[in-house]
């Protein structure tokens, strides 16, 4: 009976301990893709290996390469910037404007001077965006500039200051050939020294303005320097050579310090400079490019008895610049040879508050008695006031010349 018991019970179900197993079984059954708890793991740790790439540091940059990245970088912004410039010079040009136009520069140098931080100094960012000008105003015209040369003379570096490098400058030999030049056409500007803080006037310049009708339409100050330079050693100096104006202005040093040398008056101090490098035992006055240029040693730096010497050169042309809020007016004047004539005619600049910068005379050229009055004023001849004085003024000229409006400069070191 026993057995019977037995053999029905297990052809029904499973036991308690049977089913317990067979739910054991189910719960261990391996799924279609079986991970273990080690791979787990591991699959863990291979998905953080891109973070451990991303952390690694990338060797830094040597100066010298960091220098030709940022080269690269200047060099296609400076190419861009003369592309914008050329485009802005052609809309200038279809506008009737000269492609050089002083106010814009104007405007230029005073957004950069408010922009630069340094270290870079202010001379030299315009000495960048100078050539950047006029690189760029060669591509839209050649622009000519007659000066008084030779090259390396201190008009000549004028004439660079203003123009740049890429300007066509053309050398002449004297005052009056530079405003023949751009009186005949043969160049768009012209260049000349006009005043010097230790000897005054330049009357050749002055001169010119009388004979011929050309305008002023700008102005370069300079700090002139003078250096005595030489082949020689300071103690075999027994000449000096230099233009009458650079040798006027070292007079109280070579007194003191070169008593024993001959000075000898040339027509410029490049032809000075050239004179010492081809004579032994002669020495220049010159601008320090000149020494460089020639290939002289310089044995005295700075000799000008005036630290604060400077040349103001006057841009000549025939075109009329636009007004910029600081201007100077220029103009030649002749009144009556009778007494308190000049006092009457210049009251009127008194009244409107007008301030006289400079004021020359010379004599009239001829049989008739008087003087020719060169003035500087400041303003413009299109403000107002202005205006209001010049037709006062010349209710009381015999002859009234307006020179030219043109921005006024600062001095360039």
């Amino acid at each position: 009976m026993a057995k019977k018991r037995s053999t029905k019970h297990a052809g029904k179900r499973p036991t308690k301990k049977a089913a317990r197993k067979t739910t054991v079984k189910k719960a261990t059954r391996p799924t279609k893709n079986p991970v273990p708890k080690k791979a787990k793991a591991a699959r863990t740790t291979v998905r953080k290996k891109p973070v451990a790439k991303t952390a690694r540091r990338p060797r830094s940059l040597t100066l010298e390469q960091r220098a030709a990245a940022l080269d690269k970088q200047i060099l296609k912004a400076i190419n861009e910037r003369t592309d914008l410039a050329v485009k802005q010079l052609q809309q200038q040009a279809t506008d009737g404007s000269s492609v050089f136009d002083a106010p814009i520069e104007t405007e230029l140098w005073s957004s950069l001077d408010v922009a630069n931080s340094g270290p870079l100094p202010t001379a030299a960012v315009r000495s960048i965006y100078r050539e950047v000008l006029s690189a760029a105003r060669n591509r839209v015209k050649t622009v000519r500039v007659a000066y008084l040369g030779p090259k390396f003379s201190f008009t000549h570096l004028a004439a660079i200051q203003r123009f740049g490098k890429s300007a066509d400058l053309i050398p002449v030999n004297t005052i009056a050939a530079v405003f023949e030049e751009v009186n005949r056409g043969h160049s768009d500007y012209g260049i000349v020294p006009i005043e010097n803080s230790t000897d005054g006037r330049i009357v050749d310049t002055l001169d010119m303005f009388t004979r011929l009708p050309i305008r002023i339409c700008g102005e370069v100050q300079m700090s002139v320097h003078h250096n005595l330079m030489s082949r020689s050693p300071r103690s075999e100096v027994v000449e000096i050579y230099s233009k009458p104006q650079a040798l006027s202005q070292c007079r109280d040093w070579l007194a003191r310090n070169m008593p024993m040398a001959h000075l000898h008056e040339v027509t410029s101090t490049s032809t000075a400079a050239t004179l010492a490098r081809d004579k032994p035992g002669a020495g220049a006055i010159a601008s320090a490019q000149a020494a460089v240029e020639y290939g002289l040693d310089i044995l005295a730096e700075r000799i000008e008895d005036n630290s604060h010497n400077i040349t103001r050169f006057a841009v000549i042309g025939d075109r009329e610049t636009k007004p910029t809020g600081k201007d100077r007016t220029a103009l030649l004047l002749q009144i009556s040879h009778q007494p308190g004539s000049l006092s009457e005619a210049l009251a009127g600049f008194k009244k409107s508050k007008i301030n006289l910068t400079w004021i020359e005379s010379f004599p009239l050229r001829g049989p008739e008695v008087g003087y020719l009055f060169f003035l500087d004023f400041e303003g413009h001849m299109r403000d107002a006031r202005i205006k209001r004085a010049l037709a006062g003024l010349e209710k009381k000229a015999v002859r009234l010349e307006v020179l030219g409006s043109y921005p006024r400069s600062e001095p360039v070191d």
